[in-house]
Formats: C-alpha cells, structure tokens, sequence
C-alpha cells in the first residue's frame, strides 16, 4: 500500500488538547494523582499530535523525558497540550506540556513536561517515512533545535548501552 507523503507540516497542524478531571481511583493514599496515570495521560495526547503529524499509525519509541514539577489534586482540572517538535525520518519527537486549571480563578499552574518519541508505522508494522516540521514561531525553532540536541544525546546513549551488553555478554540487561 502506497503513502502520499506531505513534504512538510507546520506545528501548529500537530497540536493536540486533552483535559481531565482528577478523581480518587486516579490518586495515591495523599490524594496525589498516580505518575504512572500522568505518563498514561501524557502518551496518549503525544500520539494524538504524531498521529497528526504523520497521517499514520503511531506506536510509542521512547520517553526521553518527564519532569514532575508540581503534584496534581483530586479534583483538579489537568490540561494537557502537546505538538510536534521536531520529524526525523521515520520518527518524531512530541512535547507535552502539563497543567492544572483553576476554572474559578483562570489560571494555570505548570505541573509536568514531556518529550515523547514515536515512529509511524503501516499496518504491518514497517516503519514509514514522516514529513518534515516546520517550525514558524521563535519558540518552536528553539523546540526544533533543541530535538536535534536530545536525538544525538540519544544515539550516544544506545551506543553506549549496546557496547556495554557486548561487553557483558548474554543475559545482561542494560
């Protein structure tokens, strides 16, 4: 099956939206909401933006980053924006910028951020090329610049990790 692949695509044609509000079932025993249910949260926006992006099936490569900055409530109102920082080949790097709402008071206060890698793939599973970003605003070009930073910071890391599971030898998990 052939793919019309766009040469480029704005940021802005990649930006996704989610928001939530924060119940018990989603809290530890402090009423704080779950990391591993912001993770969950943060993924599937990031997949909505790459799926944009690419017009294609998106599965989750890597997680480079998350900071927890602030701790989200029950019962807080958590918004979660995210875009297309930067398209490589096959890939995309995705952030997702998270915050709690105060409706009453109309405000936000930054809780987390994210950059999330995915590749898209066909219905087989092979990867398929993506189009490039473009990147319009002062601050996307610093965001698409500073993808191209933490992608070589990457590759470092899985040479390194292969050289070291060689140097281990079988059954070694690095």
């Amino acid at each position: 099956m052939g793919y019309v692949l766009a040469v480029s695509r704005t940021v802005a044609e990649s930006q996704a939206e989610r928001s939530e509000i924060i119940f018990p079932a989603d809290s530890n025993a402090l009423g704080n909401l779950f990391g591993g249910r912001l993770m969950q949260f943060i993924d599937l926006v990031g997949a909505v933006s790459a799926v944009r992006h690419s017009r294609a099936i998106v599965i989750t490569a890597a997680t480079d980053h998350i900071d927890f900055v602030a701790p989200v409530h029950v019962g807080d109102l958590l918004i979660l924006k995210s875009s297309v920082n930067r398209a490589f080949r096959t890939s995309m790097e995705v952030g997702v910028k998270v915050m709690v709402e105060d409706a009453l008071g109309q405000t936000l206060r930054h809780v987390a951020s994210a950059y999330v890698t995915y590749v898209a793939v066909d219905r087989e599973g092979h990867c398929i090329p993506v189009p490039c970003v473009t990147p319009e605003t002062e601050h996307q070009m610093r965001r698409y610049e500073d993808a191209a930073r933490r992608r070589e910071m990457r590759s470092g890391e899985t040479q390194r990790k292969k050289e070291l599971r060689a140097k281990l030898g079988p059954g070694w998990h690095v």
